[in-house]
This record gives C-alpha cells, structure tokens and sequence, in this order.
C-alpha cells in the first residue's frame, strides 16, 4: 500500500508547480481497520490542504455496517497541523440519513524520522442510542499508522 501512495502523492507533485506545493499520505492495515488518507498541501500561508479524500473500512462486525466502510472528503478533516516534523490529523464523519446519531472519528499522531513519518492512530465509532442499545454503541480501535509527507 504504502509503494501505491508514494506513486500518486508522486503524480500530484508532478502536476503542480514543485515550490508551491506538496502533500501526505497516511495509511494503515492491521486486524480492526484499513484505511488510507491523502491530501495536496500548500507551502506557507499556514500550509492549507487541499484535495483531502480517504476511506476507512472497519472490520468488527458488531459496528453498524453503513459505519464500517465510509468515503471521507474535505468536508470531515477536522484538525490538521504540521510542525517540527510532526503531521497530525483528525478526521471526523457523521452517520448521514434518518438513523439514531453515529459518527466515525480518526485520530493520527505521527513523528518523523529517516524513513518517513510512523505513529499511532485511534479510531472510534458510535452508534447512538436506539432500541437495541438505548445508551448507544462505542468501538473503539488503536494501532500503528506510516506517513509521507513531501
């Protein structure tokens, strides 16, 4: 996975001016999760993001399935700092549609060193309250993430 995210941030480099901008990747694939997340970054102003997308499969079952596999746009990074060779995220999305409140929030913390950026990652997933569980339902998941950031 992580040679497939090298190749796109890669091609995004190459269709944008080199100075002007860059961006990250962050990935992870263990027993409770996959996900991959990938953005454009812009050099000073702050750094501001753009092009942000990624996707999150869930592999527990007793996490409601119209939670386990969802897209994430712009629209859901919440927080985004780069400092000191540190990339940190938080990535939040909202069950859409007429079922009790659920949410999807991830959590990346990264440092880097010679051969990229590795950390940990913190996933959790609600289901809020209905007939089954009228106190709703908390999943959570944490583990190793790897990160490039150009």
């Amino acid at each position: 996975m992580r040679r497939g995210l090298l190749l796109l941030l890669g091609l995004a480099a190459l269709s944008i001016e080199a100075h002007a901008s860059g961006g990250f990747g962050c990935d992870a694939d263990d027993k409770n999760v996959s996900f991959l997340f990938e953005s454009g970054v812009t050099r000073g102003m702050g750094s501001p993001v753009f092009n942000f997308r990624g996707n999150v499969e869930i592999k527990a079952k007793e996490v409601a399935a119209d939670l386990r596999r969802l897209e994430f746009d712009g629209a859901h990074l919440a927080q985004y700092w780069s400092e000191d060779g540190q990339l940190n995220l938080v990535i939040y999305r909202e069950r859409e549609g007429d079922k009790p409140h659920g949410y999807v929030q991830v959590v990346i913390r990264t440092k880097g060193d010679e051969e990229g950026l590795s950390g940990s990652y913190e996933l959790t997933a609600f289901d809020g309250v209905n007939d089954a569980t009228p106190e709703g339902r908390t999943y959570s998941a944490s583990g190793k993430v790897e990160c490039i950031m150009e």
